[in-house]
């Protein structure tokens, strides 16, 4: 009785890593949570359609007669003869008692809104991240020291910090309209052009924002420093050497990345809506710029005569603001570690 002898087929030659099955992380798990929760991607979609809407709609009457009517304005271009008007084919948002586009100085004011959003909050970041991590990691008398001098500013009321910020360098003599002046000379060849000034008011609204908007930030990263700094990874680095600051900033840090993502992602809204409340009160944004806070102030000014000015603003920034929570709240669920990797 013969042995069977094994087939003498082709013998597949696939490589082994092709077979085991692709690994996860906590970033591909946090990122098929996100695309399930459709409010969090359609708030996502719809900030970035809004954010590049101020890029593009601005520079569009560059183009002339190859736009449409609606599009071929200047944000700053006035018509007095033609003064306030109603939404129509030739404005599609209307014009202001100036006869200024609405739509125009609408996608500027995105510019301005989004522009002191973001700087405000990287310098939140910045600033809140390293101050609530050293604090944390180190502990004892520094610990105690930071977190009182963050105690103490959040004692001091925001609008008298604005206010004395624009007393004492919120004049073109001041030290630090020319040490910005020096830098726009970089960029441009005539950086005293006064075109320039309220771009510095602006400058000054961010510094404000994001000298106070750090606060709650450093305490959130304190926290998550502190839970973290005992783990057994932590012990590891010291005995092979690493430098503490080699330790905060390349292990502790990026596990707590999470949190400080969401609360990033939660104070761009915050500081947008603060600075609309600047520009209410005329503390913010100055002309011939715009803001949507502004464009809100200026429409509630006139809300009875010619409502379309309050509206168009209102409803842009109140989607934007709820965009932005929305997000937040996706990205919260999808990078809390307490969610079941199947969920």
């Amino acid at each position: 009785m013969s042995a069977s002898t094994p087939s003498s087929g082709p013998i597949s030659k696939a490589p082994r890593w092709k077979e085991i099955e692709r690994g996860s992380s906590l970033w591909r798990d946090a990122w098929r949570r996100l695309k399930k929760n459709r409010v969090a991607v359609v708030s996502g979609v719809l900030l970035i359609l809004l954010f590049l809407a101020s890029i593009v709609l601005p520079e569009l009457w560059r183009f002339g007669d190859k736009v449409p009517v609606g599009l071929s304005y200047p944000y700053a271009r006035q018509n007095l003869a033609l003064g306030p008007t109603p939404p129509s084919a030739a404005h599609w948002l209307g014009t202001d008692p100036f006869g200024r586009d609405l739509l125009a100085r609408l996608a500027f004011g995105g510019r301005v809104s989004f522009a002191v959003g973001i700087v405000a909050t990287v310098m939140s970041f910045a600033i809140g991240v390293t101050w609530g991590g050293i604090a944390g990691y180190f502990g004892g008398r520094l610990d105690t020291l930071a977190m009182r001098f963050v105690d103490v500013l959040y004692t001091l009321p925001l609008l008298i910090f604005v206010i004395l910020l624009k007393v004492f360098f919120g004049s073109k003599k001041s030290a630090l309209f020319k040490v910005f002046t020096a830098g726009v000379g970089i960029l441009s060849k005539h950086p005293t052009d006064p075109e320039y000034f309220p771009l510095f008011q602006i400058f000054l609204v961010c510094v404000a924002l994001g000298s106070i908007s750090w606060l709650t930030m450093a305490r959130i990263v304190r926290g998550q420093i502190i839970s973290l700094r005992a783990q057994p990874f932590v012990e590891a680095s010291h005995s092979v050497g690493v430098s503490h600051m080699g330790i905060l900033f390349r292990h502790l840090l990026p596990n707590a990345l999470g949190p400080i993502i969401v609360y990033t992602t939660l104070t761009i809204p915050e500081v947008m809506l603060t600075e609309a409340f600047l520009s209410f009160l005329g503390l913010g944004t100055e002309e011939p710029l715009s803001s949507w806070g502004q464009l809100a102030a200026n429409g509630s000014e006139t809300m009875t005569l010619f409502p379309w000015l309050l509206v168009a603003p209102g409803v842009v920034l109140a989607v934007t603001l709820f965009c932005f929570n929305f997000l937040g709240d996706g990205l919260r669920d999808a990078l809390d570690p307490r969610i079941r990797k199947d969920g």
